[in-house]
């Protein structure tokens, strides 16, 4: 998937536009439609109004997801066979996740979930050695290994979603209310992120360095699971029973993940440019991507982030207007959420209005990633207050 400079900047110069859309892309807007509106025939007795509207809004933008990026197509699709095929062999009855050899060992959100972290470290040491081997083999493996993991990630959380249910409908909730599930939730999503940029941009040199971070969360997340139990699912407590966990979570995660995947290009840049000025015919000059590539998709990344983030931060007050009479608190997660925010904002001020771009961005970037990382994990470690639901 090489390509040359020129041809990478002629994309980057690509006029990004909404073209008529082909008997495909209504088709798989059919397709959508038809499974949400099956879903909503299935479960419709556990939605409210707001989930019936959240729903509808997430349909059309996975329609419109499918659309802009044909790659979503066929995840989507192998995803929802997967997840259709657990539900169909759970029936009414948890339980049969110890007895049935598809549940046991491929689709109980557990063993989705393990599937999950042993092919993303798989493809990262993929990644390092397409990189370093020069073999567009081994990248191609990565990649659909990368792909692999992601699926059954995603399939893992949507059947644990079913599962809290079979436990009871009172214990039932979406999968992204503890640590536990929200790091499997940043991992699909740093994921797709990077898979999209990697299709953009016709490259797998960056890939290795995404994965690493996506690795890391893996590493918490066995950790986590095996030494505090964490994967049981547990009934929500009060100040998470509410409708709007369902897109305030999910939209900090899309913030979550850009932050940390332009963290790592980040380092790409800092390793390349060090490898520049060391010996300009090095081995990491030959392999890593122009330092051009890496900075466009570092500000890309973050300016992504950065509208998430901000559509959470905003759904997060309501929530807390809702919940706690006040849309802010200055409780020490809204205050770093504050200050992950500021963080950002300036970053991209700078490099719209001055010009900002190169080694002072990218340290930035990873600087960015461990004030990101205390305000997500560290807060719920060492301070306390109306989010200290979220401790480990």
């Amino acid at each position: 998937m090489a390509v040359t400079r020129e041809a990478m900047l002629e994309q980057w110069d690509r006029p990004s536009r909404w073209r008529r859309p082909t008997v495909w892309d209504v088709l798989w807007g059919l397709l959508a439609a038809a499974g949400s509106i099956y879903l909503y025939w299935l479960y419709r007795s556990y939605m409210d109004g707001y989930e019936v509207a959240i729903q509808i809004g997430s349909t059309l933008a996975l329609i419109a997801w499918g659309w802009y990026w044909k790659p979503a197509r066929p995840f989507a699709l192998a995803v929802a066979l997967l997840a259709a095929m657990a539900l169909w062999r759970y029936g009414a009855d948890f339980e049969l996740r110890r007895s049935d050899f598809l549940l046991k060992y491929f689709l109980e959100s557990q063993a989705a979930f393990m599937w999950m972290s042993s092919l993303y470290v798989l493809a990262t040491v993929a990644y390092f050695a397409a990189l370093f081997g020069r073999s567009e083999f081994v990248g191609k493996t990565a990649t659909a290994l990368t792909w692999c993991a992601t699926a059954m990630g995603l399939t893992g959380l949507l059947v644990r979603w079913r599962e809290s249910y079979l436990l009871g409908t009172d214990i039932g909730h979406i999968p992204v209310s503890n640590l536990y599930e929200v790091f499997i939730l940043f991992a699909v999503i740093t994921a797709l992120l990077y898979l999209f940029y990697e299709d953009r941009h016709r490259t797998r040199a960056m890939g290795g360095f995404a994965l690493l971070v996506i690795s890391g969360a893996v590493g918490f997340l066995l950790w986590y699971a095996f030494e505090r139990q964490a994967h049981h699912i547990q009934p929500l407590i009060p100040a998470l029973q509410s409708y709007w966990m369902k897109i305030h979570v999910p939209a900090n995660f899309v913030g979550y993940g850009a932050f940390a995947l332009a963290a790592m290009l980040g380092v790409a840049y800092l390793l390349r440019l060090g490898a520049e000025t060391r010996r300009p015919d090095g081995l990491l000059v030959r392999v890593l991507p122009p330092l051009e590539l890496l900075d466009e998709v570092m500000y890309k990344a973050i300016a992504l982030g950065f509208a998430a983030f901000t559509v959470a931060t905003i759904l997060g007050a309501l929530w807390a207007a809702e919940a706690w009479g006040g849309y802010w608190s200055w409780d020490p997660k809204e205050t770093w959420a504050l200050i992950v925010w500021l963080n950002y904002a300036a970053w991209l001020h700078l490099r719209l209005t001055k010009g900002w771009r190169g080694a002072p961005m990218a340290w930035w970037a990873v600087v960015g990633l461990v004030v990101t990382l205390f305000a997500f994990l560290g807060v719920n470690m060492f301070l306390s207050g109306l989010h200290s639901y979220g401790s480990l």
